[in-house]
């Protein structure tokens, strides 16, 4: 199994971030179904002022310090192609 990280992020528009990833994708991923599906997880980031206050860990995209993030694998398989 290859190891997946995201070595780039900006923000869109929306609740979307353009990822860059070290296997050299690129992907356009909307977070706004999760927000929908799972609030008690995601719900802080509903206020776009927090959503847009991202950072990268070395891993993957971080909210909150890291007390919120989200597997960079999952960003990867179901991102949009940028």
């Amino acid at each position: 199994m290859k190891l997946t990280w995201v070595t780039a992020a900006s923000y869109v528009e929306g609740y979307k971030l353009a990822l860059t990833f070290n296997d050299g994708s690129h992907k356009v991923f909307d977070f706004a179904p999760l927000l929908a599906d799972k609030p008690a997880l995601f719900g802080a980031l509903s206020d776009l002022d927090v959503f847009k206050d991202f950072a990268l860990d070395g891993w993957t995209v971080t909210w909150g310090n890291g007390k919120i993030d989200i597997a960079p694998e999952f960003l990867l398989e179901h991102g949009a192609e940028a």
